[in-house]
Order: C-alpha cells, then sequence, then structure tokens
C-alpha cells in the first residue's frame, strides 16, 4: 500500500495472482508483517482513511527467507555462532506466532558442503516438475471446483476425508505440537496436495506425516513427537 489521502496498490497488490517473495523476513518492519495477516487469509486488503474505504485484490502466493540467527551461523556444522541465545531468541521473535502459522510450508535448508555441491546426482527437470504439478492441481479441480488452498468448511472435510485413526493421530500431533485448529486446515490442505502429487485419491497417514513434518519448525521435536505415542497404520 502507497501512503496519502488517496490509496494506491502496493507491493502485495501488485503481486495479486502472483509471488511475493521477501528476505530477510526478521529485518521488516514487525507492523508491516502483520499488515500481511488480512490478505493472506482472504486474498484482499483494505485500507481505510478518513473519507473512504478502498478494497484491493491481493491473492498472492508468500515465499519468505531468514537466516536462523543474527549471525547466520547457528547450527553450521564448521562455523561458530556468535550470537548469544538471547539474540537468537529476539532475531526469531520479530516474526509472531499467528503470522507465522499462516505459512502452509516451513523448510529449514542446512548448510551445504563444497563436496556436496560439486556431486551430481539424478534430478527431475523443470518440466517434469511442471508436468506433475499441472496433473495434481488438474485433478484437484476436477474434484472439488478449485485448488486445494481454497479448500474449507464442508469441502476440506468432504475432499480431505481421514480414516478414523488417522484423525486421531493427526489430533494427536496437532496437541503435542502445540498447533492451532488454523494449522489442522493447512495440514489437511497440503497432505491434500501430496497425495494428488502421487496421483492417489485418499489422504495416507504417510501423506499427514510428510505434511506434518513442513509444519514443524523443530525437527527433532516433531521426530520426538512422532516417535513417542503418535502412532500411524
Amino acid at each position: 500500500m502507497h501512503s496519502g489521502s488517496n490509496p494506491r496498490p502496493g507491493e502485495i497488490s501488485l503481486a495479486h495472482h502472483g509471488v511475493l517473495f521477501l528476505d530477510e523476513l526478521p529485518e521488516f518492519d514487525r507492523k508491516v508483517l502483520e499488515v500481511l495477516r488480512e490478505p493472506m487469509e482472504s486474498g484482499e486488503i483494505v485500507i481505510s482513511r478518513a473519507a473512504q474505504q478502498t478494497t484491493f485484490p491481493a491473492s498472492f502466493q508468500l515465499v519468505a527467507a531468514m537466516n536462523p540467527c543474527p549471525c547466520g551461523y547457528a547450527g553450521h556444522p564448521q562455523i561458530a555462532c556468535q550470537c548469544t541465545e538471547q539474540q537468537v531468541q529476539r532475531y526469531r521473535q520479530k516474526i509472531s506466532g499467528p503470522l507465522l502459522d499462516r505459512f502452509d510450508l516451513h523448510i529449514e535448508v542446512p548448510a551445504i558442503g563444497l563436496r556436496e555441491l560439486q556431486m551430481q546426482g539424478a534430478t527431475d527437470t523443470t518440466e517434469q516438475v511442471r508436468t506433475r504439478v499441472e496433473q495434481a492441481r488438474g485433478a484437484a479441480v476436477e474434484r472439488s471446483g478449485a485448488a486445494n488452498q481454497y479448500l474449507s468448511g464442508g469441502a476440506l472435510e468432504q475432499f480431505c476425508a481421514l480414516e478414523e485413526a488417522d484423525r486421531l493421530m493427526l489430533e494427536q500431533a496437532l496437541q503435542k505440537l502445540g498447533m492451532s485448529a488454523r494449522a489442522y486446515h493447512r495440514v489437511l490442505r497440503v497432505a491434500r496436495t501430496i497425495a494428488d502429487l502421487s496421483g492417489v485419491e485418499k489422504i495416507s497417514s504417510a501423506h499427514l506425516l510428510e505434511s506434518l513434518s513442513f509444519r514443524a519448525l523443530d525437527r527433532r521435536r516433531m521426530t520426538q513427537v512422532i516417535g513417542s505415542g503418535v502412532t500411524s497404520n
């Protein structure tokens, strides 16, 4: 949003039906980041001024990146982190829980050594990945009339139906990980997409566990939760 008496579309509206990438996420002003919460849910942004209220479209895919700590070396296998525990905590707390909760996928990218970079393994081409994604999206639209990200309410429960054992497993995991009801819906949508990418109509426990792994910022805690009472078929 641009300031002034006459609101104009800002970055999030200009990214409508596209991707908005925010690098070094904690370096943005927290008030600016909190504004993202509304459009991430509704797909639009409402700007209020003394004389008028204007609504702009803002349905975008938000991608953000951040370092694990201010110096960037927390968890590095060879370089020691120079930050104190308090500095790391303050850095990570710049991103509020409610905002972080609205991200479907949380992915940790560990440091990669030179030897690993030089290794050339067999990987899918961009065209192969694109074809698989298009097929999965087509299956979703054919099934429910919309992409999985738009499933909500009764449609979400209908097209993301689970076996009773899988439902209980998911509820236990969410409870032990302290995740919200919003996270529950997002886990279901991502699991539905994982199943579609696999060409499978029914969501299984494997799809749920993979989806959960993308929500848990602490992978060690996630492993402990799964291994200490959360069972799958």
